[in-house]
């Protein structure tokens, strides 16, 4: 039987400086907990003998460097995760945005899209599709490229569409995509409506005026300062009576943000008050 490899904080430390000094991902202010728990988990996935030989083909190999940033920094995700949450925004938040002239929505650290797909459809809905635009980004280019194709395996629609019903939906979900084989597209319409790019949210800065951000499940890997900043950077870019959503287990409620926003209901949704 393989033996597990754990790997030290100086090895650690040694790999998130090539990947800074290499490829200019700056991974250090990430929980040392998380990512020391991802590369072990990666080291023993791929059968790396020790972390040499690791350190070794991330220095020597840059399509291994796209798996290893995939692995250590996309979250887990699916359509319509936790129904309450996106019954809130149907309920809460989209109303109270919906007089916009025209509404921006920000999905910082969207993975492969999942949640942007959801948000599109919860404005079809809402007869608010038409008028928005879904600005989706993520640190990792690959995944960014997945997420603006709108293709999913098909062997996931069953669990999405009962997400989608637990969330309020009032439509078939079979009508927002096609399918063809082992997986599904998603309609052009919901597609047109969505701009993904790269953006760290680590060393980017604000790119513009937003009335809903949603990163859910990303700064639970971040460490204490580094949430600090990225909270700043959410309230520059949110405007007034603009909202911020987080994850199940995140909070604004230690931040220096926090005085400038009201908790709306349990669903980690905040609004900017001042």
């Amino acid at each position: 039987m393989r033996t597990e490899i754990h790997i030290t904080e100086e090895q650690l430390q040694l790999l998130l400086n090539s990947l800074w000094d290499l490829y200019g991902y700056d991974l250090n202010n990430y929980s040392k907990a998380s990512l020391t728990r991802r590369v072990t988990r990666l080291m023993a996935l791929d059968r790396f003998p020790s972390f040499a030989e690791l350190l070794y083909k991330v220095k020597s190999d840059k399509h291994y460097l796209k798996h290893l940033i995939e692995e250590i920094t996309v979250n887990v995700t699916e359509m319509f995760r936790d129904p309450p949450f996106y019954k809130a925004l149907r309920n809460l938040v989209l109303p109270e945005i919906a007089s916009k002239p025209f509404i921006r929505i920000w999905h910082a650290g969207c993975a492969t899209g999942e949640e942007v797909f959801s948000m599109a459809i919860l404005l079809h809905e809402c007869n608010l599709l038409n008028k928005s635009l879904l600005y989706a980004t993520d640190i990792n280019p690959d995944v960014v490229e997945k997420a603006k194709k709108g293709i999913f395996p098909i062997s996931q629609m069953k669990e999405y569409s009962e997400n989608y019903m637990a969330s309020g939906g009032t439509g078939d979900f079979s009508q927002y995509y096609t399918a063809k084989y082992d997986h599904v597209i998603f309609n052009k319409s919901l597609r047109e409506r969505m701009i993904y790019s790269t953006h760290n949210l680590v060393s980017d800065s604000s790119f513009n005026e937003f009335q809903l951000v949603i990163c859910r499940n990303v700064l639970i890997y971040f460490d204490k300062d580094l949430q600090s900043r990225v909270f700043e950077l959410f309230d520059n870019s949110i405007e007034q009576l603009g909202y911020l959503a987080l994850g199940a287990k995140e909070t604004l409620k230690f931040s220096g943000i926090y005085p400038k926003y009201k908790q709306v209901e349990k669903e980690k949704i905040w609004r900017k008050e001042k």
